[in-house]
Parts: C-alpha cells; structure tokens; sequence
C-alpha cells in the first residue's frame, strides 16, 4: 500500500479572546453563530451541533488531547492549524502556543498562514477590515523568525527534516517570490535550515506552477477548486407562493451548489504537470455565518466523500517518500459545515468514511 499522511486542517478560534469580546461581544466563539443557525430550506441541515466532543474550549489541553485521540483513531496523520499574523499582532494563538508548552498531545501539525484582512466575514460583512494585513522585507523577517520556535517542535510536520508551512492565499503577497527568498535566507541565517513552502490552490483549471512563485508545492484548497453550476430549484408554483408571501428566494440570496458535482468534476479532472497535494473536503455550508450570502453545498453526504478519497487514495502519486501529503478541509469548521469531527446527525460516519476511503481494501 502507498505511504500517504492525511492532514486535516484545524481552526483554532473555539475559544474567547478580547479582539472577538469588542468586535462581536463578550464570550463570542466560533460556537456562537453555530448554535444560532436555522434551516433555509426543507431538508437543510441546520443547526449543525457538536456530538462527541460538545462545544469545547481549545485553551484546555483535554480537547486538545481527545481531538488528537479521534483523528488518530481514524487515521489522520496531523493537524494543520490556521495561524494568524498581522505585522506581529497575533489572534487566536493559545491552543498552538499551549501545545509547544506540554508534551500532549503527542501529534504532528504544521501552520498555514491565514493571511488576509481580518474583516467581518464572521457575519458576512467582509468589506468592513478590522486588522489589514501590510506586507514588506522587516515583516518577513519578523514573521520567520517568530515561527522558529514552532518549526523547532519534535512534532512540527517536516519533509526530509524541512519544516513545512502553508499560505492560504499567496495571491496577495505584493512580491511572493521575494517573500519567500527572503524566508528562505533568514531561516538559514538564525538556525532553522531549510524550509518546504506550501501555497493553497484554487484553480485547478488554470494552475499556477509553485516553484516560479518560490515554493516547493501547492494543494488545492476544495471544495472550490473547479467551476461549479449553480443551483436553482424553485419551481414555478413555488416562485408564485414566494412572492405571494413576500419571501425573497434562497436561491438568489444565497450560492447553493451540488456536491455530486463537485465529486464528479474532481474525479474526472486530468492531473496537472505541477507539484500540487490533492485534497478533499466532507461539505461546506457557512450560513451559521451568514445570513444572506452563504455558500452551500447540497446532497452531501459520508459516502460521497469516502468515494472522492477512494478515488485520490487510487490515483495519487507521493513525490517523494516525505511528500505523501493529503489534506482534508477541514477537521473543525462547524460554522463552514465543514467538519469530521462526530455532530449529532453523523456522529463517526464522515471519520469512518476518511478512515476507508484512504485505506486500500
């Protein structure tokens, strides 16, 4: 069988912090608007609540214990966690900082950087920035250096002893490829060495070749890496009541697509000459976030996804013997409906569904 490691990616924002308790009040987590969301359909499921592990704070080291314990019972290799840096200003860094603090849980992670503005798109208001992000040389230099300390952990995912780091959108740097030099030669100067520079892809149609931006490889960033059809379900009796109602209609106030077809388009999609990690997601439904706006993924379900990994399990070749990776977006993004970890309706299934479809029979 292949050696692949699945990495699931982790939001760290289950927790309070006082940048949330000004923006959006005191004690407001990521479970605020999970626990708010209703349905905006027939069939829609919402609210989409914890089951297993309950509405938990990521600042005790007993979730961060029994969430290590779940993924690795079901075969995820490590976390990657979601970190946050503006210019040195840092949000939600507690659960990370505390792992480098205590021995336990004993399970690999690396870091991508989240680097966009933080505006409100916890609510959907994404034109409203809170903190921007300003790039430049001093910063890079600044940033590298900070993250020494976790590329130093004996659990810090590594390829052939480099750590790894991830950014989310490389789009934005002004000069990609001078940031990355630059990380590069800093990292030698104070004692990190090298370093594997991975960048999230989201078009797969047209791909971007990492190494002419600096790093060593992408991995697409799903479900959104392929043009999708949106839906439209009303039927003409339904516009009809809708109107007369003076409902406005899910299906223009909202982006409703099909996961079959994002399933389908992945499946038969041709492989790309570039270095890029291939990745699944188990849904996506942020309408706990939004309440217009939201982007929703119909038809979802575990076995649909088993089949996406069944099919990367089959198809995906490792690099190298280090660069095995597979990525799963994402473990904890309850608010993206986008989650392994166990909910009330699914409980271990989508674990399960992971667990088989990357595991040859």
């Amino acid at each position: 069988m292949k050696q692949i490691r699945p990495i699931a990616i982790h939001l760290p924002q289950f927790h309070p912090f006082a940048e949330n308790d000004d923006w959006w009040g005191k004690g407001f987590t990521e479970w605020t608007n999970v626990t708010k969301s209703q349905p905006k359909f027939d069939g829609h499921y919402q609210p989409q609540l914890p089951a297993d592990l309950g509405f938990y704070d990521l600042r005790l080291e007993e979730t961060r214990i029994a969430q290590a314990a779940l993924a690795k019972q079901y075969g995820i290799y490590g976390f990657c966690y979601y970190h946050y840096w503006f210019n040195g200003k840092r949000l939600m860094e507690k659960p990370v900082d505390a792992i480098l603090e205590s021995p336990t849980p004993d399970f690999p992670f690396c870091l991508c950087w989240a680097n966009e503005n933080w505006t409100r798109r916890w609510d959907g208001q994404d034109q409203e920035v809170l903190i921007a992000q300003n790039y430049g040389e001093e910063d890079d230099i600044a940033h590298i250096t900070h993250l020494k300390k976790y590329f130093s952990d004996s659990r810090y995912i590594k390829v052939d002893g480099k750590p790894v780091f991830i950014v989310y959108k490389s789009h934005l740097l002004p000069n990609p490829k001078q940031t990355t030099d630059t990380w590069r030669k800093v990292a030698q100067e104070i004692g990190i060495g090298e370093l594997y520079l991975v960048r999230m892809e989201f078009e797969l149609e047209h791909p971007t070749n990492p190494l002419a931006l600096g790093f060593d490889a992408s991995v697409e960033f799903q479900p959104f890496c392929r043009p999708l059809t949106l839906l439209n379900e009303e039927t003409l009796v339904q516009k009809i009541i809708r109107k007369l109602k003076g409902k406005k209609s899910v299906f223009w106030e909202n982006r409703i697509f099909s996961y079959d077809e994002v399933v389908d388009k992945n499946i038969i999609a041709a492989t790309t000459s570039h270095k890029i990690y291939p990745a699944a997601s188990p849904a996506w439904d942020n309408s706990a976030r939004r309440k217009i706006g939201a982007t929703m993924f119909k038809y979802s379900t575990p076995a649909k996804y088993q089949k996406w990994l069944t099919h990367i399990r089959q198809t995906f070749k490792p690099y190298s013997k280090e660069e095995n990776f597979v990525f799963i977006n994402a473990w904890n993004e309850w608010a993206e409906g986008n989650h392994l970890e166990p909910c009330q309706k699914y409980r271990h299934e989508y674990l399960k569904a992971t667990k088989n479809g990357l595991t040859a029979a």
